[in-house]
């Protein structure tokens, strides 16, 4: 769910991440994963966009993975292979506060090989720098503050200010999901305006989400207890496929 808040944001203000990353208020459009050779390597929240001279690629984390560098490096490699003269931005975020070393690391290193990219650790970033954007401000709330509840209160009072009510919904809905990373759904619940909200699409998917996990969790039970599966379908609202790959998980409970 947080990958997907991510790469919305980065997709859908582009130029405001142009800004925080590169220092530049320019354009970028999506480059897809296929127009560099081979196949992607699946990746959390990946995102390449890129402008004439420029390409950005992002990778948003909110665990650090032992790949990642290895990834950095391969996709630089990739981007090189196809765009030779353009230059290249790869930054890893990482969203939530850990001890781990992982998310200190900064290079790609095998044997005389070595490959450098950038690493933000959101919760060590001046808030002031995500409230300057409408679509940087979900990330207001986990950037270094002792008060996250006031923080998330002055991104309220930002997006109020937003004028045009389809991104205002939008940014509410990904700042609530965000927001969940350091501060309870109440407390979220009581500052952000769900009203607004709910008219996102964002929020759409997100109900969605929960709806088709509340389904699998009650085809589950009925599996576990014997339920033939076309009554499970019917009960659900999921189809016999679906089901019948929850089947594969859920052992059933011996018949008497």
């Amino acid at each position: 769910m947080f990958d997907n808040i991510c790469k919305f944001l980065a997709e859908t203000f582009s130029t405001d991440f142009a800004t925080w990353l590169l220092g530049e208020s320019i354009e970028l459009t999506e480059l897809s994963p296929s127009e560099l050779s081979l196949e992607p390597i699946r990746a959390d929240a990946l995102i390449l966009r890129q402008s004439e001279k420029v390409v950005l690629h992002c990778e948003f984390q909110t665990e650090p993975k032992a790949d990642v560098p290895f990834r950095m490096a391969d996709y630089r490699l990739r981007v090189y292979r196809r765009f030779p003269d353009k230059q290249m931005r790869q930054v890893v975020i990482y969203l939530q506060q850990t001890g781990s070393k992982r998310v200190q690391q900064t290079a790609f290193i095998l044997e005389r090989t070595r490959h450098e990219f950038d690493v933000i650790r959101l919760w060590e970033q001046p808030t002031e720098v995500f409230l300057r954007s409408p679509g940087l401000l979900p990330f207001a709330v986990l950037s270094q503050t002792g008060d996250h509840a006031q923080v998330l209160q002055q991104v309220a009072q930002a997006i109020d200010r937003i004028s045009d009510r389809q991104i205002q919904s939008n940014i509410t809905a990904s700042a609530y999901v965000l927001a969940g990373l350091v501060l309870e759904k109440e407390v979220v619940g009581q500052v952000l305006r769900r009203d607004i909200m709910q008219e996102s699409v964002t929020y759409q998917e997100i109900r969605e989400e929960g709806e088709q996990s509340k389904a699998q969790q009650i085809a589950l039970n009925l599996i576990r207890e014997g339920i033939a599966l076309d009554m499970i379908a019917r009960v659900t609202g999921l189809s016999v496929e679906q089901i019948h790959q929850l089947q594969a998980i859920a052992p059933q409970h011996p018949q008497a």
